[in-house]
């Protein structure tokens, strides 16, 4: 009986048609990493120190400005021995009595008077030293012991990746990829608007969680559609490539932040393109392959016919006799990943890798909002040491194989976190190009872990195998912001120490799978000697005439 892929060979495997729908997928993950790193700029902290009417009414008189005025009136406070300006805590005083004057103010409270005066935490709220941004955190005044409330804004997005992801694998299951993919458009849309004008803190997190759930399943959709719709040879390729417009994403995102410094504004720039997405319903096709699951042979050789004309090839087979190459004739159930030892090491050791990709690449993204430099520049020297990830992928998985170069990123990733951390800040560009080196690691990691995942399981369990390892990348999500953010009150650089120690080299446990066809049942996970030489007679054999 005749297969899609026998069919697909015919028709073209990566031909005119598939590279125009392949261009117009890719735009999707653009705006995806505006959603999913865009809390650098729309997070933002600056500078900030406990507001004063009676302050404010003396440098309204005197003609000084902000940051002269938080010299003087600001006490100082010591961290990990050096003496800043506090951010939560000001001096308990009646500015009228103090004395201070406009004419020569520094000798006015002296040394010895500041530090007898009383102190009190913040009473009229905080004063911030914009730098000509507007963010959620200075509208709300997220700060002092308010600022753990601002990891909740990444935390309640990766809480939607992880109930969309579900949800709409379920969803493109059932009523198709393209379907799936539009009704998660119009809800981006919806959601990401009403993130923008949100009137609270609280009912923003309910919208980003709402426009999480609907992001994450849609960019799987799609995903899924591209490769069911290119030859096998090309599945690979087109599965790093989408990922790396992500990273094409970021430099964008990078010039639009630079462009819009107001949040909210942020927040539309980059929920727009999902309505344009919508327009997608007369650009790209269903899945023949889905349609084939669900019996629908008719409208599948339609599709197929189209793609060969448009490839300008002719079918010479018989198409009605097309069948579902990808049917399941087994019952998954998530007992079969952990029942027998292979399956059961695999399935940790993936949802481990999944866990700390996570942490570390969006730690690590993160941490360029807070590590002191210019958030424009080091945002985008971040986001242009991802495109070697996506070639080197390319270049090593054929040739050296999966688990070498999986290992060896995961690796060098917590090593260069460590040795960053222990740089000295004096050494910027030296400390720059380790933490670089490190970004490219995990990224090469994150990219990988998504297609060894699917070569580590037999078919009918592959999708519910992909579905259970991946949430642990949502939930490495929640985790990632209260560990960066929370860990860098006591040391900036704790985080780092705490991400090289999780990522690590599990994945030399896991076999080599370069070469080796898909596996189809457990008994081929679990006898892989009996399994590898059955393949090979396979490729050895002639059947005698």
């Amino acid at each position: 009986m005749t297969t899609f892929d026998e069919i697909l060979e015919e028709a073209g495997n990566f031909g005119r048609c598939q590279k125009r729908i392949f261009a117009l997928l890719c735009m999707v993950s653009l705006p995806f990493s505006g959603v999913y790193v865009g809390i650098v700029f729309q997070g933002f902290t600056p500078e900030h120190w406990c507001r004063d009417s009676g302050v404010s009414q003396i440098r309204q008189s005197c003609g000084w400005n902000l940051m002269d005025t938080r010299k003087i009136t600001v006490p100082l406070v010591n961290t990990s021995g050096v003496l800043v300006h506090s951010q939560c805590e000001q001096y308990d005083l009646d500015w009228n009595n103090t004395g201070l004057t406009c004419d020569n103010p520094e000798s006015d409270l002296t040394d010895a008077h500041r530090s007898k005066a009383p102190m009190t935490s913040c009473k009229e709220g905080w004063e911030y030293d914009y730098e000509g941004r507007q963010s959620f955190v200075t509208e709300f005044n997220l700060v002092c012991n308010d600022a753990w409330v601002v990891d909740m804004y990444q935390a309640t997005l990766n809480v939607g990746f992880l109930v969309g992801s579900i949800t709409f694998g379920y969803l493109a299951d059932r009523f198709g990829r393209k379907t799936s993919f539009l009704m998660s458009n119009l809800l981006n849309g919806v959601a990401g608007i009403l993130v923008a004008v949100a009137p609270n803190y609280i009912s923003m997190l309910v919208f980003r969680t709402i426009f999480g759930f609907a992001v994450k399943g849609g960019w799987m959709s799609v995903y899924v559609l591209i490769t069911e719709l290119v030859g096998v040879e090309y599945r690979r390729m087109v599965g790093v490539l989408l990922q790396m417009f992500f990273s094409v994403g970021i430099l964008i995102l990078t010039l639009i932040a630079y462009l819009i410094t107001d949040w909210r504004w942020l927040q539309v720039a980059f929920t727009v393109p999902y309505f344009i997405f919508l327009s997608y319903f007369w650009l790209i096709p269903e899945s023949p392959r889905w349609l084939l699951s669900q019996n629908n042979s008719t409208k599948a050789k339609e599709i197929t016919e189209a793609i060969a004309k448009e490839n300008k090839k002719t079918l010479y087979k018989n198409i009605e006799t097309l069948r579902d190459d990808n049917a399941q004739t087994s019952t998954a159930s998530f007992l079969d990943l952990v029942r027998t030892p292979n399956m059961r090491k695999h399935t940790f050791i993936l949802m481990f890798n999944w866990f700390t990709s996570a942490i570390v690449y969006q730690g690590l993204i993160m941490r360029v909002g807070i590590a002191g430099g210019n958030v424009y520049i080091d945002f985008l020297i971040s986001g242009l040491v991802e495109f070697p990830a996506a070639f080197l992928i390319l270049f090593t998985i054929d040739r050296i194989g999966r688990r070498l170069p999986f290992a060896t990123a995961n690796i060098v990733a917590g090593v260069s976190c460590f040795i960053t951390a222990m740089i000295p800040d004096s050494h910027f560009w030296v400390k720059t190009v380790v933490a670089c080196i490190g970004r490219l690691g995990i990224t090469m990691a994150f990219e990988m872990v998504v297609f060894v995942n699917t070569e580590l399981y037999p078919t009918f369990v592959r999708n519910l195998g992909v579905s259970v390892c991946s949430t642990l990348c949502d939930i490495g999500g929640i985790v990632a912001p209260f560990l960066l953010y929370r860990l860098a009150t006591i040391w900036l650089e704790l985080p780092l120490i705490i991400f090289a120690c999780i990522a690590g080299g599990l994945v030399l446990l896991l076999p080599e799978t370069r070469g080796v066809r898909l596996p189809e049942t457990i008994d081929d996970i679990e006898f892989p000697n009996r399994y590898d030489f059955q393949t090979k007679l396979s490729c050895t054999l002639e059947i005698p005439k």
